[in-house]
């Protein structure tokens, strides 16, 4: 076989093809400045909360109409946004701590949605909930997922500069409350209206992955916050176009491949990154020095 055939002939010959690296990318694209900040803020556990707290509305939504995209997206984002809001409020009135209030609502979540669909439905829908179908993806999960992009890049653009003051002088947004709380909320509206999009199309348990894994592996590659975005964006779309390939050509869940590509960038980033990187910490490069 011919590089070709191997590599481009699938997206041309096949319009499931064209349309998940399109979903995909779209992903990648929306997706990466929030994963950087997420990283920054420290709050990955989060975003892997909310998507899974997506879970129990789009398992509702779907005993009502079935695997319509509207109704799973709406249902999903109303209870993602409650359940990342409950746990927020629960750290802020007791003095439970962030992540164990965060680990509370993604069980609690994960479990009530899965049990909702289990027993009203068969163990395919679960699995596609669940794992998503990429393969599958529609005309309208393309327009879901590229106005999500533009409400998420334009909102970002907006609060771009509060969340860097935010991640390196906290303090500073904390002394403005009003302002401070707006930024934090839509921030987490954005994180939520990601993980819906992210879900109609890799499903409640991938979706995080190609938001958040290419923006771990960035960090070993760059300490500037623009060129951590451009990276991510070329890790996450990279990882979609070589996942899609992997299950085209082996027959692989498309889904999980993807994932684990975007995995394989972060072990790599992790031995020779150049920012920290096992090899450059231990093996360090050698500097000349003039002599005198």
């Amino acid at each position: 076989m011919s590089l070709y055939e191997i590599i481009l002939q699938p997206f041309a010959d096949y319009g499931f093809m064209k349309r998940a690296l399109a979903g995909c990318v779209i992903m990648a694209v929306s997706g990466a400045p929030l994963g950087i900040f997420l990283v920054l803020r420290r709050m990955t556990l989060m975003c892997d909360v909310t998507s899974h707290a997506i879970l129990p509305g789009a398992a509702i939504a779907f005993l009502i109409s079935g695997l319509a995209l509207w109704p799973m997206t709406l249902g999903g984002f109303i209870a993602g946004l409650a359940v990342a809001l409950v746990a927020g409020v629960i750290t802020r009135v007791t003095n439970l701590k962030e992540d164990a209030s965060f680990t509370a609502a993604y069980l609690t979540s994960l479990a009530f949605g899965v049990l909702i669909i289990s027993t009203k439905s068969s163990s395919v829908d679960l699995l596609h909930i669940l794992f998503g179908n990429v393969l599958a993806v529609d005309r309208d999960a393309l327009i879901l997922a590229a106005s999500v992009a533009t409400i998420s890049l334009f909102c970002m653009a907006i609060i771009y500069r509060p969340l860097i003051i935010e991640c390196f002088d906290p303090t500073f947004l904390k002394s403005r409350r009003s302002l401070g709380a707006i930024y934090h909320q839509l921030f987490l509206i954005l994180v939520v209206l990601n993980m819906v999009a992210s879900f109609q199309i890799l499903g409640t348990l991938m979706a995080v992955g190609i938001i958040i894994l290419p923006a771990i592996a960035t960090r070993f590659w760059s300490n500037g916050i623009d060129v951590a975005i451009a990276l991510a964006i070329l890790f996450g779309a990279v990882s979609s176009f070589i996942g899609l390939l992997l299950s085209y050509h082996f027959s692989l869940p498309s889904g999980p491949a993807i994932v684990l590509v975007a995995s394989c960038w972060y072990i790599i980033s992790v031995f020779i990154g150049s920012f920290g990187g096992i090899l450059v910490r231990f093996y360090p490069r050698k500097h000349f020095h003039m002599e005198h």
